[in-house]
């Protein structure tokens, strides 16, 4: 049995009282919604992150693959020196997009340059075919942690509001509902008490007529 509120059984609390529950009922429904829909976006998302994790990583094995059998045709120092210099630069930016009142990152790459900075004469052509397996994988590794980091943050917010659910479920609404019947009940009683002694000073009047 849920515990009532602390209240004065009175008209006006019962009013106010009333006004609270049809509040709770509402925000109740509204937050259940929004949960039910965050769920939706949520498995579409892990979906969407767990496809483009799979290709990720069998394009990044194929790559690396490659890298290594170019890094066996040619000396650490030669394949140092053809990475030394980069020409190439990469900015990442960021901004927030609101997806159901979280503000989710979307990222976004600049790039100036190239990669193949190196002379091709002096590197085999895996060398240039694996670096550009790598060029092609970039934009799909910061669109992966873009949706992961959606994951994380759609997981917090479906937790806060679950616990708001199961706080005005579970807790408020059957705390109000039972001080609502609390009072109705001594409302009721101290009708019928000030009706009996109504009719008991009617009957005295009328004795003493």
């Amino acid at each position: 049995m849920p515990e009532r509120l602390n209240v004065n059984p009175n008209r006006m609390e019962l009013l106010k009282l009333k006004r609270r529950l049809v509040i709770a009922r509402r925000g109740h429904k509204l937050l259940k919604d929004k949960f039910d829909e965050l769920m939706k976006r949520f498995l579409l998302v892990v979906r969407e992150s767990r496809v483009l994790r799979r290709q990720i990583e069998e394009e990044l094995f194929e790559a690396h693959q490659l890298f290594a059998l170019a890094r066996s045709e040619v000396s650490t120092n030669e394949l140092e020196e053809a990475l030394s210099f980069p020409k190439a630069s990469l900015e990442l930016m960021v901004k927030k997009v609101n997806l159901m009142s979280v503000l989710v990152p979307e990222f976004e790459i600049k790039r100036e340059g190239w990669f193949d900075c190196y002379g091709f004469a002096a590197t085999p052509t895996l060398f240039d075919e694996s670096l550009k397996k790598f060029e092609k994988l970039l934009p799909k590794m910061v669109a992966l942690a873009e949706k992961e980091r959606a994951v994380m943050m759609l997981a917090d917010e479906i937790e806060k509001t679950r616990r708001r659910v199961n706080a005005l479920e579970y807790v408020l609404i059957p705390q109000l509902e039972e001080t609502i019947r609390y009072i109705t009940m001594k409302l009721d009683e101290f009708e019928r008490a000030n009706l009996t002694r109504l009719m008991k000073i009617k009957e005295m009047v009328a004795e003493e007529i």
